[in-house]
């Protein structure tokens, strides 16, 4: 919460915004630096303390290129599973080391294959919103972000 706290203070979301606006011009490459941002961010952060860090940083950005609040979570999710298989820190990569007692190296080439299919399936659910938001569409429970 401290971190957040001094996010907030120190305006990290409008600065971001600025960096991602003069940067990236199309939704396309926001996304596919979203993707890679998130990750790394995986990588080194558990998926509670990445959720009450770096969302309330790209919520705002997302939202400027028109991404359903919805997708944008399920991205983020995605990413942060993902993010558990992939060397060097994949939290799950360490505890199936220790747990069934395989050196963790050997573990980075049994997992490589299964990473390729996942990081696959990240970027259809990334760039064709239509595959993960049918349901809430189907049932109509999609409802208009209201920004105040």
């Amino acid at each position: 919460m401290g971190l957040t706290n001094a996010f907030v203070d120190l305006h990290m979301a409008e600065k971001i915004m600025a960096f991602l606006q003069a940067h990236f011009h199309s939704k396309v490459t926001f996304l596919l630096a979203l993707n890679a941002f998130l990750l790394v961010v995986g990588c080194f952060l558990e998926i509670f303390s990445a959720i009450i860090v770096i969302a309330p940083l790209i919520i705002p950005a997302a939202l400027s290129y028109g991404m359903d609040p919805v997708h944008l979570g399920i991205i983020f999710l995605t990413n942060m599973e993902v993010s558990y298989m992939c060397p060097p820190v994949g939290l799950n990569l360490l505890l199936s080391s220790l747990r069934f007692r395989v050196p963790i190296m050997k573990l980075y080439l049994f997992v490589l294959p299964y990473l390729l299919i996942m990081i696959i399936a990240l970027l259809i659910i990334t760039y064709f919103p239509q595959l993960s938001m049918w349901l809430v569409d189907f049932l109509g429970a999609r409802k208009e972000l209201i920004i105040m």
